[in-house]
């Protein structure tokens, strides 16, 4: 579907565009001269929680993700809506508050938007973020040795998925919420400071999906380490109770085949892995000699972060 495009704005057309639909990448992004460059991106969705605030600022934070992604700083967003003619104001006001506090939190500013009619409520951002060209982060470019780090837990998408079921404990879905709102900002000024190989953040084709990605454009194989990977309380438990979104089975169809599963593992374990994530945190490739500085940077900041795995010669992906 998108190769008429890439044949009508090539690369070699448009030298100053960067990153465009040449690559599988996580935003735009655009040099305006030799000290700055753009970052474009958008996203939006229907509701994942019930409280309407909550949702708005879990979609702008979202959104925002794909500008930390790319090593950038927010500046400037715009609103994206589509909400039923009979929502009544105030939720719609609410859903409009929480991205617009998320926004100013991570610095920049909320100038307008476009809304249409909609049969269900769907929210999200059209944000432009700012970086040196030089600084751009990309998926590409993780080397054999690199540890492989992740900033937030996994599992906030089967959590999600047993609240729409009525099946969530209100513990679980808190804690869910609470990462989903948190900010890739301080993540990624953390990783600029000591400089890693490659990054992405981890969204809607799961972990095992966007490490693919990393690994099939670095030229590299991924190895994960299952007893290291952080989920959030309730993940295992709802996976156990076969809870999973239909996400989780497309990614699988899409994945699997590049994915090596130790024998013993079981069919719930390996879907929870291809489980979509919303508002997920960033998957870096940082070099074994910087690592010990990341590490220390991140419990200053007392701001979370693990050691899941590490890359090594090959293609796809080994989780044991």
């Amino acid at each position: 579907m998108l190769r008429p495009l890439e044949d009508m704005f090539h690369a070699d057309q448009y030298p100053q565009l960067l990153i465009g639909m040449g690559v599988s990448d996580d935003a735009a992004v655009y040099k305006i001269n030799d000290e700055v460059a753009i970052i474009q991106t958008l996203d939006f969705f229907t509701p994942v929680v019930d409280d309407a605030y909550d949702y708005g600022a879990i979609a702008a934070t979202n959104a925002m993700s794909d500008i930390y992604a790319m090593g950038g700083e927010v500046t400037l967003a715009l609103n994206i809506c589509g909400f039923p003619q009979d929502l009544p104001p105030d939720i719609i006001g609410e859903i409009l508050r929480g991205g617009a506090e998320k926004v100013a939190e991570a610095g920049g500013v909320i100038a307008g938007g476009h809304t249409v009619d909609a049969q269900e409520p769907m929210y999200g951002l059209s944000v432009m973020g700012l970086i040196h060209p030089d600084r751009v982060l990309t998926k590409g470019g993780a080397r054999p040795g690199d540890a492989l780090v992740l900033t937030k837990p996994l599992g906030v998408g089967i959590i999600t998925t047993a609240l729409k079921g009525q099946a969530a404990d209100p513990s679980h879905v808190a804690g869910a919420v609470k990462s989903m709102k948190r900010l890739n900002r301080d993540a990624v000024r953390l990783i600029q400071q000591v400089g890693v190989r490659a990054c992405t953040d981890v969204t809607g084709f799961a972990l095992l999906g966007h490490a693919h990605e990393m690994a099939e454009r670095s030229n590299a194989r991924f190895h994960f380490h299952l007893d290291a990977l952080p989920f959030l309380d309730g993940a295992k438990q709802y996976a156990d109770d076969n809870l999973f979104p239909g996400g989780s089975c497309n990614n699988r169809d899409a994945y699997a085949r590049w994915v090596d599963f130790p024998p013993n593992l079981s069919e719930e374990m390996q879907l929870l892995l291809f489980t979509p994530e919303t508002s997920g945190g960033l998957l870096a490739a940082v070099p074994q000699k910087k690592l010990d500085v990341l590490t220390a940077l991140f419990a200053d900041e007392n701001h979370p972060c693990w050691i899941i795995g590490e890359v090594v010669e090959g293609e796809g992906i080994k989780v044991a």
